[in-house]
């Protein structure tokens, strides 16, 4: 199913099922008293770079319940970071198949057994305003339910489904505002929305993924079949973002071709390499064909996950979007440039120093935040326009001259 079709899944099936429910809990529901919380689910469907900015809040779920009792809801598609993360144990990673309506009604019915089976006596609902993570929060029986509700109707309708129910904060980084969710079962639940606990000061990104020796090798292999060298060159990565999932993200194509010219031209020892996910390699394939370099080529759709993250490692600066990238780019030593432009740094910035961040700032910017569902009536992404190639090309030669002035280790295998 497309990200359209989902969204208008969630928004008017799941708006009539959380009124149903809010019923059923007002009139009906009988749970027990409170009790000692043993148990946690965590419930993020969408988006795996958000994952990376909850691992603050997951660990400290760890902390406080045990990694063996610590649960994660999410598409099926998005399970990957999780494992590459290795944070939450595999088995205890749930999933939903969203390719078709077919597969969405069994893996449903699949995942309510199985909520109902782990027993969680706490969820925690890290979806900004979604009704799909409510209902399956409220669905698996835990008394203590965490997550964003729209009190005086700020925020798009979800229904009365949470014990702890908070407001959103807009001048909160996504991360501080996951683990406060966490923080906030130490608290009753008739304070709410109250929250009288300081946000933690921004922890940068903590975990540092190893990728296999086997998957460094078979970069290793695809970089040099490519290159017809036989040992790894200098790469510049790009993620030029072709997804549906939000659009006005994109900067224009034709800048991406621009700045892989301009940086092969300054730099006659390195290569751009594209990168993407399966659906965007077509399009991937054809900005490198743009660029006229032997030096440019696409390896989008050829990697896995744990691939990609050992290219990251073998590799100097990533260019990207405002997309899930950047977060993983976190896991690894690389430089990261970041354009940011319907979207906030503040909020969504990858936590790391090694990311640098390009947002224009315009007073239209951000028009995409939680409270409208991440949609926008604007068409024309002034935002991501008034990123010049000029400043992405500046900040990618200072990142890669910081890199090659303190090189990182190469990972296992490399």
């Amino acid at each position: 199913m497309t990200v359209t079709a989902l969204r208008a899944v969630d928004r008017w099936i799941g708006v009539l099922v959380c009124l149903l429910l809010t019923l059923h809990r007002r009139m009906f529901d009988r749970r027990g008293e409170p009790g000692p919380i043993r148990r946690i689910l965590f419930l993020k469907l969408a988006e795996q770079g958000s994952t990376v900015l909850a691992a603050d809040a997951l660990n400290r779920a760890i902390e406080r319940v045990g990694q063996q009792n610590v649960f994660f809801l999410v598409f099926l598609e998005n399970r990957l970071i999780l494992d590459v993360m290795n944070v939450i144990p595999a088995e205890n990673v749930m999933t939903l198949d969203v390719r078709t309506l077919v597969t969405l009604a069994r893996s449903t019915l699949s995942v309510l057994r199985r909520l109902r089976a782990v027993g969680a006596d706490a969820t925690i609902d890290l979806e900004f305003f979604a009704r799909s993570s409510a209902l399956f929060g409220y669905l698996s029986g835990a008394r203590y339910r965490v997550g964003l509700h729209s009190h005086a109707g700020e925020g798009p309708y979800r229904g009365d489904l949470l014990t702890h129910r908070l407001v959103y904060n807009p001048y909160l980084h996504t991360s501080q505002l996951f683990r406060l969710m966490v923080d906030a079962l130490d608290l009753p639940a008739s304070l709410f929305p109250a929250l009288p606990s300081r946000p933690r000061e921004l922890p940068s990104s903590q975990i540092q993924y190893q990728p296999p020796a086997q998957d460094v090798e078979a970069v290793r292999r695809l970089i040099c079949a490519r290159t017809h060298l036989s040992d790894i060159p200098p790469i510049i990565l790009v993620n030029a973002n072709s997804s549906d999932l939000l659009p006005l993200r994109r900067w224009d194509r034709s800048r991406y071709v621009e700045l892989a010219r301009r940086l092969l031209d300054a730099n006659p020892e390195i290569c751009v390499v594209l990168t993407g996910g399966p659906g965007e390699a077509s399009e991937a394939a054809r900005l490198a064909d743009e660029v006229r370099s032997t030096r440019c080529f696409s390896l989008a759709g050829t990697t896995t996950m744990s691939q990609l993250l050992a290219l990251y490692s073998l590799s100097k600066v990533l260019v990207t979007n405002d997309s899930g990238p950047a977060h993983f780019a976190t896991l690894t030593p690389i430089d990261v440039v970041t354009l940011f432009g319907p979207e906030t740094p503040v909020l969504f910035a990858a936590r790391t120093p090694r990311n640098h961040v390009l947002w224009a700032g315009i007073a239209c910017s951000p028009c995409v935040n939680a409270y409208n569902n991440r949609t926008s009536a604007c068409r024309t992404n002034v935002c991501m326009k008034a990123i010049t190639v000029d400043e992405v090309l500046e900040t990618v030669i200072g990142a890669y001259a910081r890199t090659t002035a303190n090189p990182v280790q190469a990972p296992p295998g490399a």
